[in-house]
C-alpha cells in the first residue's frame, strides 16, 4: 500500500522530488501500528510545492500548515471518514528528514526497540483512544530518548558503508 500510495503522489506532483520515505510504524516490520500511513516527502523547493497543493487535494491530501514544526508543511488523507495517511513535507537539508529515517531504520535493525516502541504505543492507545493529541504528546519522552539512541547508530551505520565503499 506504500508504493502504491508513493507513486500515486509522485506522478501527481509535476515537481522535482528528491524522495519520498514510508515512516512511522507501519514502516516497522512486526510491530503492531494504527492503519495510518506516514511518508516524508523530501524536495528541493517548498515554495514550488505549495503550487501544488490542488494537486495533493485531488489525491485527498488537505494542508494542515507546519503543525508546530518550522520547515515543514503537514498534509493528512482520509479514507472511508477516518485518519489513513500523513504526509511530512520538507526541503532538503531539514533535520527531520534524517531524524525520521535514522528512527525508521534503528527500529528496523533493533527487534528490542522496536517492541519496545510497540508496547508504549499499545498502552497508549488504550489510555487516550479518541485523544490523538495526548497519545502523541505522552510518547514524546520516549521518543526523544530514541531519536538520541538512533541517530548515534545511524551515524556509526553510515560511517561503517561509507567506510567499506
Amino acid at each position: 500500500m506504500a508504493e502504491r500510495e508513493s507513486e500515486r503522489i509522485l506522478n501527481r506532483l509535476p515537481l522535482d522530488v528528491v524522495g519520498i520515505y514510508h515512516i512511522g510504524s507501519t514502516s516497522i516490520p512486526g510491530i503492531k501500528a494504527k492503519p495510518i500511513l506516514d511518508f516524508v516527502l523530501e524536495v528541493h523547493d517548498m515554495q514550488e510545492l505549495l503550487h501544488y497543493t490542488e494537486a495533493l487535494r485531488e489525491l485527498g491530501y488537505i494542508r494542515k500548515g507546519e503543525r508546530g514544526i518550522p520547515g515543514r508543511q503537514f498534509f493528512t488523507k482520509d479514507t472511508d471518514g477516518s485518519r489513513s495517511h500523513h504526509l511530512h513535507v520538507f526541503e532538503t537539508g531539514h533535520p527531520d528528514i534524517t531524524r525520521h529515517l535514522a528512527f525508521r531504520d534503528y527500529l528496523r535493525s533493533n527487534p528490542d526497540a522496536a517492541r519496545e516502541y510497540e508496547r508504549l504505543k499499545e498502552k497508549l492507545a488504550k489510555k487516550f483512544p479518541q485523544k490523538s493529541g495526548d497519545y502523541t504528546e505522552a510518547k514524546s519522552d520516549f521518543i526523544l530518548t530514541m531519536d538520541e539512541a538512533a541517530r548515534e547508530w545511524y551515524d556509526h551505520h553510515r560511517q561503517e558503508t561509507a567506510d567499506q565503499a
